[in-house]
């Protein structure tokens, strides 16, 4: 890229936040010529269908993946009508498209050397795009990757929880997320409100999300584009491996600590896991 996509003071910010703090920044990709709602429906037509998901926007914070109510048009028509599509899409790992593998492969490199030193390699790179229509709720969930999630178009506001409060939801949703076994969105309890970090960006804005951070997501009053860049990292990999082994453990009996935040490794567990793994034995 010609220019930064990152300034100094977000730089500054990142690194004072990195890896387990939320953190608002901001990035120079306003008008990139990939991220135009006509470049998104190329970009949705390229990609596999098994890489896009979309539905109606109209969520309760909580609800299970099987309640989630299906968009009426198709994501061609949705992205288009966006305005009053009443959805949100999800265009998943544009990276297997060469020149967003480019963008995104672009924009990571520029944190590199903030990352590498702190989380190890930066792997599994990969991108996701959300378009977005007004009012549209993301329900509560996490995910597995670090992230950032920069608005390119329209606003929304992302409420952020600890991601270590177990009277939210108990180490063994993370066990059983890790292992195939929980969806990504996760039960809702207003009682959780008051945990919340809510974070509000614009047109050129963005948010750094921890591993695993529990978030929701309100779209404002327009709709919505936003380029989210994630990766793993050997720390990452470590916490979900460990969080794995965990289970096996909890299975014969045993009340195994949760994975140690950042910097623990949780090599032991995670080898551990590895091994377990390759011998075949379910969790």
């Amino acid at each position: 890229m010609e220019s930064a996509v990152f300034p100094a003071e977000t730089r500054e910010a990142l690194a004072a936040a990195y890896p387990n703090a939320p953190a608002k920044l901001s990035h120079t990709l306003l008008g990139h010529p990939l991220l135009t709602l006509e470049a998104l429906v190329g970009l949705a037509e390229a990609l596999p269908a098994h890489e896009i998901e979309y539905n109606s926007g109209k969520l309760p914070i909580g609800i299970r993946p099987e309640d989630v109510p299906q968009a009426k048009l198709s994501v061609v028509e949705t992205i288009r009508q966006i305005d009053r599509a009443g959805s949100w899409v999800a265009l998943k790992r544009i990276e297997q498209v060469p020149a967003y593998r480019d963008l995104l492969h672009g924009v990571l490199a520029e944190l590199k050397d903030l990352v590498v030193p702190r989380t190890g390699e930066m792997m599994q790179l990969e991108g996701f795009v959300f378009i977005t229509s007004p009012g549209s709720v993301t329900p509560f969930h996490f995910d597995p990757e670090h992230n950032i999630l920069l608005q390119v178009m329209g606003e929304k506001t992302m409420t952020l929880f600890p991601i270590e409060d177990e009277a939210m939801f108990g180490a063994e949703a993370h066990e059983l997320y890790h292992l195939g076994k929980h969806h990504r969105n996760l039960d809702w309890n207003d009682s959780y409100a008051a945990k919340g970090q809510a974070i509000h960006i614009g047109p050129g804005e963005a948010i750094h999300v921890p591993v695993k951070a529990p978030h929701w997501v309100q779209n404002g009053d327009q709709p919505s584009i936003s380029l989210s860049v994630t990766w793993r990292s050997e720390w990452s990999y470590a916490e979900a491996d460990a969080r794995a082994f965990n289970h096996v453990l909890r299975r014969i009996g045993l009340a195994p600590a949760s994975p140690g935040p950042y910097p623990a490794q949780n090599r032991a567990k995670a080898l551990a896991w590895r091994a377990v793994r390759k011998l075949g034995i379910a969790a």
